[in-house]
């Protein structure tokens, strides 16, 4: 792609340790996706790229769920992705992560596994598009606040994951993540 790919997620969508992924009504297709998040400090607006990393204060590490069913259903008619990315539990998050804890967002492993199973192995130096430059792109558009979060993208190895699964995720020496899976009832 030329140019990011953006949606938004509710505030409804944020859980963190100790609670679950729920599979939403009717999905029979959810996947996981592992990201590093920058979490936005203060308000940015029409910034450069070389302006971006002053409005980060921090990271966290990110699962995107997404119900893939409903999305390709969606692309199949032209729709948003509305019902695929941003139900309730989408978007599992760590801890925050100080800024000092990772000095170089451009050079960051993840990796996440499905059941012990490595799923996905990757680098954030391998993404299309850095994190100043998104920041920057986005900021064009519209206002950036604080506390707003930002996913950089995600490693190949994204797949399914069933009522049940435990996904865990991790950035080496930093942070770790474990989310259980359930079908919502």
């Amino acid at each position: 792609p030329t140019k990011p790919l953006l949606f938004m997620k509710p505030s409804s969508c944020y859980i963190t340790a100790g609670q679950n992924i729920e599979i939403p009504l009717g999905c029979t297709d959810m996947h996981h996706e592992i990201e590093l998040g920058a979490i936005i400090s203060k308000d940015c607006k029409r910034i450069t790229e070389n302006e971006a990393m002053n409005f980060v204060g921090g990271y966290c590490l990110a699962l995107d769920m997404t119900a893939r069913d409903f999305q390709n259903e969606a692309k199949g008619k032209g729709n948003p992705w509305t019902f695929a990315k941003m139900f309730d539990t989408s978007l599992p998050v760590s801890e925050f992560i100080p800024k000092d804890k990772i000095p170089d967002p451009g050079n960051v492993a993840l990796w996440c596994k499905v059941n012990d199973e490595l799923r996905q192995n990757g680098h954030t130096k391998d993404m299309i598009f850095s994190l100043p430059y998104l920041i920057a792109h986005i900021s064009q558009y519209f206002t950036l606040q604080e506390g707003d979060l930002i996913l950089t993208g995600t490693p190949s190895g994204v797949g399914q994951v069933k009522s049940g699964d435990i996904i865990t995720g991790g950035i080496p020496d930093v942070t770790e993540i474990s989310f259980k899976v359930e079908q919502r009832t």
